[in-house]
């Protein structure tokens, strides 16, 4: 009895598995793409029992192969993200004050009261911008108390409906406006950020509404507001910078689609995950928070900043504006057939009314 229910969990692994490859917007197909790491442990651990467990035979055998075979393709999406993956951002060589830039993600969980702790962090590592997600006018009247004066230069969007955000910057902000690119309750803030070199970079902070029972019942608006601001990165070029809860994963097929039409480099490629949700389970974590860059950056140092209260871990990035580099790196880059996807989606996005 044990062999067969061995070798039924295994095939269910893979079916999940290959559901994900499906194209479908789906939320529950979509979110599939979501626990990539942890369906490939499960196979593992599956696998190992069959071996151990089941009597030599045609279920042993059928375990062995269904779990090898999601693990493999499991780890085709994983593995970039390792430090067996090759890295697609140079690490920095020298530091130019001038052109660096320290950037500070969090979502806060709007619910959350514990602001201390965020401020803290803030004031102990320094960054020069601090991107905040899920943050109302309570979370606006904590934080303004203690960035104000030191980033004076800001974009303020308190909601209450979990999609608030805020930017607070060092360094001066032109053409700093408040978008609402697919959904009119879905802010994004864009803006180019003024290096004390005198340089202009180009700034994108987004927190689409996930693919989810209560939130959307297709990833298609989440999709396409990303293809929308992959599609104005390329056509714009120029040093620019992309952050926020994307509510989807390094790995999925949207964000590769992404980084692939807005020829963006994610720095974690190489050097890990990054993990940044969720807070609380250690066994269902997986990385939603992003910064993407453009070839003209380098990095410095990339950390997971521990815990504050949130259901999201920090993420911090030390940057390196070195437009000398842009040439030195392999951008990714959209086929055209990848181009008509992402116009269909940005389409569809617009027209189609969304349902939860």
């Amino acid at each position: 009895m044990l062999a067969p229910l061995l070798c039924g969990i295994s095939a269910l692994l893979l079916l999940g598995t290959l559901m994900a490859r499906l194209p479908s917007k789906w939320w529950w197909i979509r979110c599939l793409e979501f626990p990539r790491l942890q369906i490939a442990s499960v196979a593992l651990l599956f696998g190992v029992l069959a071996l151990l467990l089941s009597p030599p035979g045609h279920w042993r055998t059928a375990s062995i192969v269904l779990s090898l075979a999601t693990l493999a393709l499991q780890s085709r999406y994983i593995l970039p993200w390792t430090r067996l993956g090759k890295r697609q951002v140079r690490d920095s060589q020298e530091r130019v004050a001038e052109r660096e830039l320290t950037l500070l993600v969090a979502n806060v969980l709007m619910d959350n009261r514990q602001a201390d702790g965020l401020k803290c962090m803030i004031e102990r590592e320094d960054p020069d911008i601090v991107l905040t997600l899920e943050s109302d006018a309570w979370w606006e009247k904590e934080l303004d108390e203690v960035l104000d004066e030191k980033w004076p230069h800001s974009a303020k969007v308190p909601l209450d409906n979990l999609y608030g955000m805020h930017l607070y910057s060092r360094y001066p902000l032109a053409d700093c406006e408040v978008k609402w690119l697919i959904q009119d309750d879905i802010p994004s803030v864009h803006a180019r950020v003024q290096l004390p070199s005198e340089e202009w970079i180009t700034f994108y902070a987004l927190h689409p509404r996930p693919p989810a029972p209560g939130e959307s019942e297709k990833s298609l608006w989440r999709d396409a507001e990303l293809l929308l601001v992959a599609k104005e990165i390329d056509e714009k070029g120029g040093p620019t910078l992309v952050a926020g809860d994307l509510n989807d994963v390094a790995w999925s097929r949207t964000t590769r689609l992404f980084a692939r039409t807005s020829g963006m480099l994610d720095p974690r490629r190489g050097r890990g995950m990054f993990s940044t949700f969720h807070a609380e389970y250690h066994l269902a974590r997986w990385p939603l928070d992003h910064i993407f860059v453009s070839e003209h950056f380098t990095l410095g140092d990339m950390r997971r900043l521990e815990a504050f209260g949130s259901d999201h871990f920090p993420i911090l990035a030390r940057l390196q504006y070195c437009p000398a580099e842009q040439n030195a790196v392999e951008t990714p880059s959209a086929t055209a057939e990848e181009q008509r996807e992402a116009s269909e989606t940005i389409a569809e996005g617009k027209r189609e009314e969304q349902e939860t």
